[in-house]
């Protein structure tokens, strides 16, 4: 499903036991200098990350100061976030003249310790030379595997101008251990220029006719079943912030569409991508 760019005015763009994708939980928060926001997700553990901005962060009376640090867009430095535990009372502070904060999340049920991940801890991979032209940059990711239930979260960058990235096709829609997760995936996409568009494909079935979707910069996708790959027009590069929330475990394991799966041996650097989504 896509949902188009619009003014979601600090409300939930998918919320709590969304019919799609009820796994997941994102946000989109604007504020100004000064300004505050508070929120409280019940039965659902989320990751707060700025997307531009810098922002103070109380859970509780635990404070994380000057989180972001990034300052035009997305390209402009490197992400940073706070883990907030299922149910916890998150309040944000605005330091910079503006920001926007992505509000990542995930359902479960158990309630773990509020954490920072900042630019130092980040694990980040993915190539120049990697023909699907994708690098990407966990926040919450296999080094906090232990501190996190079922949230993982992520940025995803297009390397170059132009390409195609989630090739070879996979899906992740059924539970079915050991060749494949349920997990739900939430995306928001940025493209640079910000004038530039791109194509999300979702294909139901293989060898069958899916659905296309026009992607523009702020364009938000849930994803609920079906082999997903993108892309962005030749002369522009593309970001997506991933959310995914797994029903049974964190680890995802993907399941690659069968007429495609053989080119995982083929494209530079994918198994290496594929072994980190821990």
């Amino acid at each position: 499903m896509h949902i188009a760019p619009y003014d979601n005015q600090n409300k939930p763009i998918v919320d709590a036991d969304d019919p799609t994708v009820p796994l997941n939980y994102f946000n989109i928060v604007k504020l100004k200098k000064g300004e505050a926001f508070e929120y409280q997700v019940p039965g659902y553990e989320t990751c707060i990350v700025p997307a531009t901005g810098s922002v103070d962060v109380e859970i509780e009376g635990v404070r994380f100061d000057s989180l972001g640090n990034r300052g035009e867009d997305v390209w402009d430095g490197e992400p940073e976030g706070v883990y907030v535990p299922v149910g916890a009372e998150a309040l944000l502070v605005c330091l910079s003249d503006e920001a926007e904060v992505f509000i990542a999340g995930a359902k479960y049920d158990k309630v773990l310790d509020p954490f920072d991940v900042r630019k130092h801890d980040l694990v980040q991979y993915g190539s120049d030379d990697t023909k699907t032209h994708r690098k990407i940059k966990h926040i919450l990711g296999q080094k906090q595997q232990d501190k996190v239930g079922r949230l993982l979260v992520s940025e995803l960058f297009t390397v170059g101008q132009g390409g195609w990235s989630g090739f070879p096709s996979h899906k992740h829609d059924t539970n079915r251990l050991p060749d494949e997760t349920r997990h739900d995936e939430t995306y928001n996409f940025r493209f640079k220029p910000n004038w530039g568009s791109g194509l999300q494909m979702l294909q139901r079935e293989d060898n069958e006719p899916g659905d296309a979707y026009h992607i523009v910069d702020g364009s938000t996708i849930c994803i609920d079943k079906g082999y997903h790959p993108c892309c962005v027009l030749p002369g522009y590069e593309m970001y997506y912030f991933t959310i995914l929330g797994g029903l049974t475990q964190r680890s995802l394991v993907q399941y690659f569409q069968p007429t495609h799966a053989y080119q995982i041996e083929t494209i530079p650097g994918i198994k290496d991508m594929i072994a980190k989504f821990k």
